[in-house]
């Protein structure tokens, strides 16, 4: 069985708490990814900022685009290690209701996956592809 560490993205953008919305949304665009992790200049992952974040959390409660990461991104976080199996991982996506999760080694962030990741896996397609219905069904998660 396929482990995270084979199906995770490595080359990954990230953010630093004082980087500002507009750095952030910008990264998005270049990168063209919803999310980007939130770490320190160790690799610690302190959050993760996503594109709903900036909108909901950042412009909508009017934000400005110099306002730091920190006051938006989310720090309630669930992430795993990458010999985590990736069945293992859709399911916990599933119960929590999110859509990637960081992979995080000796403390430090090694990578992420997504459910679309994690569906191109023949094992974990059917457990993907129930996480994906029941992460649609329910409103408010991202």
């Amino acid at each position: 069985m396929k482990s995270l560490k084979d199906v995770m993205s490595t080359d990954i953008t990230v953010c630093r708490k004082d980087d500002t919305l507009y750095d952030a949304a910008t990264k998005m665009k270049e990168h063209n990814v919803g999310v980007i992790p939130v770490c320190d200049e160790n690799k610690k992952l302190d959050g993760v900022i996503t594109d709903r974040d900036l909108v909901l959390r950042g412009y909508a409660e009017r934000k400005p685009d110099t306002e730091a990461v920190q006051q938006v991104m989310s720090e309630q976080l669930h992430y795993e290690a990458p010999d985590t199996s990736v069945q293992t991982a859709a399911s916990i996506m599933a119960q929590n209701q999110i859509r990637r999760l960081p992979v995080v080694e000796n403390g430090k962030l090694a990578g992420i996956v997504s459910l679309g990741d994690l569906s191109l896996e023949d094992k974990s397609n059917e457990a993907a592809g129930s996480a994906l219905e029941e992460i649609s069904e329910q409103p408010g998660f991202h």
